[in-house]
């Protein structure tokens, strides 16, 4: 598979997982909303390429997700003035989006290997 593939299949359903959580915390600024875009954009293909080609190991996953958490939580902080929010948003966000691919990969390959 083409690595802009990969990166697409990432992206798209990070940025939709995302903004769902952010709606389902009652988030309805389309300032934030939009940010959340664009930070994941900024987040997401850099892990995304460095995990492809570098690493695969379980904790560089963990240690760029805590990355992604920590440069996230920052820019939520500059649209909402609120570093618990930010923080809240953010580790809510990565951690349903990662825990929904994680189990995407599972039943993947489960049905493959079936």
């Amino acid at each position: 598979m083409m690595i802009i593939t990969i990166l697409i299949l990432a992206l798209i359903p990070t940025i939709l997982i995302e903004l769902v959580v952010l709606l389902l915390l009652r988030e309805r600024r389309k300032r934030v909303l939009a940010s959340s875009v664009v930070v994941n954009v900024i987040t997401n293909v850099p892990l995304n390429l460095y995990v492809y080609y570098v690493s695969n190991s379980l904790s560089v996953i963990l240690l760029g997700e805590v990355i992604v958490i920590l440069v996230e939580t920052l820019w939520y902080y500059v649209f909402i003035r609120e570093l618990s929010r930010s923080f809240t948003y953010s580790i809510l966000c990565n951690a349903i989006s990662f825990l929904t691919g994680l189990f995407v990969q599972i039943l993947y390959f489960f049905f493959q290997n079936t």
